[in-house]
């Protein structure tokens, strides 16, 4: 279990989190929300890359704010930043097998068998051998990943983990979570709502660096229950509304003329918390 307990962080005058409270169990939890909303911030505080300004957090009975606790929680997460740096010149195997030696998997033979693991679990295995120079941007990024899983920590944390990858390697994306999500705790930062209506048990919104929802994906898509509608003439005093791919409008707001209900999604009702709906 992990405890997160009016946790604060201020970039100049700017709360990037403002007393936020979150508990972290098993599973896959997802996190949506506007660009500064905090995600990252939050993300990089429990990663321990980042201390906060205020408040606690406390993971399986550790302190992050005490130096060795710090270091025990970092031998049992696993992390993929944002934007992850990368040795160009490194091949792939050699790039995990520092992390590895970094993360003190110390004895070469199993340390080696590790790094095989992991690069077969995102399907890398057949460019080991291949620079990172050369790898494609949704190579790269199940790269990064490879490195979060050394170890096969207790804490995932992934930040923007679907960029760049194709619609074949985003299945085997969430094949892969969903089954972590099993047995660790999983947290997640995106902004594809798709991702976390196929993924995330639970999802936190977060905004103003406070939690501005946390539940389930149902209960997000829920928010929206009679706000979205289907017509065949475009809502012309309609504030959010697109054409499909049939060829009707998709209204979210308002009821406009001859319009028809439909049943909301994810997207529809985090786009109506945040009152970017009419």
């Amino acid at each position: 279990m992990i405890q997160i307990n009016g946790l604060t962080k201020r970039y100049g005058g700017r709360p990037a989190l403002d007393g936020l409270d979150l508990t972290l169990g098993i599973g896959v939890t997802g996190l949506l929300g506007p660009n500064g909303a905090g995600k990252s911030t939050l993300l990089r505080c429990l990663a321990t890359t980042l201390a906060p300004d205020g408040g606690s957090i406390d993971a399986y009975g550790l302190n992050p704010a005490a130096p060795v606790q710090r270091t025990a929680l970092r031998r049992r997460l696993g992390y993929l930043p944002q934007d992850p740096g990368f040795y160009p010149h490194f091949t792939a195997f050699d790039l995990v097998d520092y992390v590895a030696i970094l993360k003190e998997l110390t004895d070469r033979a199993a340390r080696h068998a590790e790094v095989r693991r992991v690069l077969a679990e995102v399907e890398l295995t057949d460019k080991a051998g291949t620079k990172v120079r050369k790898l494609s941007g949704g190579m790269r990024q199940r790269l990064a990943l490879a490195q979060a899983l050394l170890g096969e920590p207790d804490l995932l944390i992934l930040d923007e983990p679907t960029v760049g990858l194709d619609p074949e390697q985003r299945m085997s994306f969430r094949a892969l979570v969903s089954r972590l999500g099993e047995s660790c705790t999983v947290v997640l930062s995106t902004h594809q709502t798709e991702d976390v209506a196929a993924l995330c048990e639970r999802v936190v919104v977060l905004r103003d660096g406070r939690a501005a929802f946390d539940g389930t994906p149902r209960e997000l898509a829920g928010i929206a229950d009679g706000r979205v509608w289907l017509s065949d003439e475009a809502p012309a005093a309609a504030r959010v509304f697109w054409r499909t791919a049939d060829g009707r409008y998709r209204t979210l707001g308002d009821r406009p003329p001859a319009a028809e209900a439909t049943r909301p999604g994810v997207e529809d009702g985090y786009l109506t918390l945040l009152g970017e709906a009419a």
